[in-house]
């Protein structure tokens, strides 16, 4: 589905469904060089669950059109924009990584349009090595190489993801190539580490959050380890954590048990 997002197209998978007004609605947000398709086992299960599934491609990105937001504020006022686009009045938020902060924010500023909120893979500060801030501008290709090694710690999923034989690392790689060659004005991997890495106003934000929140983490995770969220954590009120074997890409490496902590998270 497109929606008309400050005067730009932005792409909402909705795993084949017809939004339904009157069924709440579920918001998944991507982390730097991804898709909608991250979410693609979580999403679809929603959809055929009794929600509308908004999983979206942020501005810039694949089959969104517009500007990639610079900042995490910047991203979070489009997520909010695509409520108002479709006039609805609250919405459960799941981002994982810069989505994960995009979620936050976006929770922050407008705390009475989200009902739950899931920060998936996240951390705060989320500082972004000088080595990968650099390769993202000069070395993509060497970069997305260095992401993946340090986003999985496993190199096939479960069959409940993509299937028996599927490789994640070059599964992950080709992602990020194609979401990297979307757009050819901009540097979707620059534009969006730098957003990460300059993001300052997570302590603020999480304490301006009303709603639950849930911590989802990989155990393994080295791009953002369980660790560097708590200082979110601490300060965060109707808090649950969660952590799955896993590394930063959880969501295909340990599918069904994210799906789970969602589900217990959501309908509570």
């Amino acid at each position: 589905m497109l929606v008309n997002v400050n005067h730009a197209p932005l792409f909402a998978y909705t795993a084949g469904k017809a939004f339904n007004p009157s069924l709440p609605t579920v918001v998944f947000i991507h982390g730097v060089l991804n898709d909608h398709s991250v979410w693609i086992l979580q999403s679809r299960y929603f959809a055929n669950h009794g929600y509308n599934v908004l999983a979206i491609d942020l501005p810039g990105h694949c089959k969104s059109a517009g500007k990639v937001p610079t900042s995490v504020e910047e991203a979070a006022q489009s997520v909010i924009a695509l409520l108002d686009a479709l006039e609805i009045s609250q919405a459960t938020l799941i981002g994982h990584s810069w989505g994960a902060l995009i979620a936050l924010e976006a929770c922050a500023s407008s705390p009475d349009r989200v009902s739950h909120l899931a920060l998936v893979g996240v951390a705060f500060p989320m500082k972004v090595s000088p080595a990968l801030l650099d390769a993202a501008v000069n070395a993509p290709m060497k970069g997305i190489d260095m992401v993946n090694t340090y986003s999985h710690s496993t190199l096939a999923p479960p069959p409940s993801t993509l299937g028996p034989g599927t490789w994640l690392y070059g599964g992950s790689r080709a992602l990020m190539r194609r979401v990297l060659a979307s757009n050819s004005e901009e540097n979707t991997f620059s534009i969006g580490f730098n957003a990460c890495n300059n993001y300052t106003n997570g302590e603020h934000a999480i304490s301006e959050v009303t709603c639950p929140v849930l911590f989802l983490m990989g155990e393994n995770d080295q791009m953002t380890p369980p660790k560097a969220a708590q200082s979110l954590v601490k300060l965060a009120s109707h808090a649950k954590t969660v952590t799955v074997q896993a590394g930063h890409s959880l969501m295909t490496e340990a599918p069904d048990a994210v799906l789970d902590a969602l589900l217990q998270f959501i309908k509570k």
